[in-house]
């Protein structure tokens, strides 16, 4: 007599009938969905004995569920990467690893074009000034804070003005006595040597250079002629009746005493010490 072949759920007969045979037993398609199909774990239902099943570390998908997180593309065919239990396409996975746009938010992928700073990177056409917006991308900019400007904003916000030609200081700049000046405008007004970490002398607002003060400004000496500067030796200056000395040219006509910070007498355009003045 011929063995039975019946559903091992329902005891239907199987003869001549679709079955699975499911851990040593046969079962017919409807009871294999009921008790012993995997559910899919993306639409949460049965995957059927009719169906084609995707299986990955005992995770079970319909293989039309079987699709990319990010951009649904189907996978079932394809290679894919696994990452915080998230299926990914290898596209979706590159741009999941890729940096993103701290302007837009967006990752930044081969071929885009980029703005790097200090860690932190932009897309060429996210990176805008702060204040007109206006891209900046690879050009020049001045970061203030978290903020970041291109060059005429930053001029016409932060940076100080030349006294002398009023446009902005951007680089090389200079201070005297508290009033900014371009470094190519700094110069000696008689003939427009630059005095930036020169030696020079300021007389009523205006500025000279050692040479030009000594030839045009500087007062000669009334005893060795020569321009009394107040630079190096004979610093200290000697005046008496509209006329100066280096301290070190202000002695006696006769006996040639040196006289600064002393007595002497004036006589006849000249000086002269107390005892030889006596005996003129």
């Amino acid at each position: 007599m011929a063995e039975k072949f019946d559903c091992h759920y329902c005891r239907d007969n199987l003869q001549g009938k679709k079955y699975v045979q499911k851990d040593g037993h046969h079962c017919c398609l409807k009871c294999f969905d009921k008790f012993c199909a995997n559910t899919c774990v993306e639409c949460r239902k049965p995957i059927g004995a009719d169906s084609k099943e995707v299986h990955y570390k005992n995770r079970y998908w319909h293989d039309t569920c079987f699709r990319c997180a990010k951009c649904l593309r189907s996978l079932a065919n394809e290679t894919f990467v696994a990452k915080d239990n998230k299926i990914l396409c290898n596209k979706c996975t590159t741009r999941e690893d890729s940096p993103k746009c701290k302007g837009c938010f967006k990752p930044i992928v081969a071929g885009d074009q980029n703005v790097e700073y200090k860690g932190t990177v932009w897309h060429k056409d996210c990176f805008t000034c702060s204040n007109c917006k206006q891209v900046i991308g690879t050009g020049s900019f001045f970061p203030k804070g978290e903020d970041f400007y291109c060059v005429t904003c930053h001029e016409a916000k932060f940076a100080k003005h030349c006294v002398k030609c009023n446009k902005a200081i951007t680089s090389g700049g200079i201070t005297y006595q508290d009033q900014p000046w371009h470094a190519e405008c700094f110069v000696c007004v008689t003939c427009s040597k630059k005095l930036a970490g020169q030696r020079f002398t300021a007389v009523e607002d205006q500025y000279y250079c050692v040479d030009c003060y000594k030839n045009f400004v500087a007062k000669k000496c009334a005893g060795c002629k020569n321009p009394i500067t107040g630079f190096g030796k004979g610093s200290s200056v000697v005046a008496y009746e509209g006329q100066s000395w280096h301290d070190y040219c202000f002695h006696c006509k006769k006996c040639s005493m040196n006289l600064a910070n002393k007595r002497f007498v004036f006589h006849q355009e000249q000086v002269y010490c107390p005892d030889c003045a006596k005996k003129l």
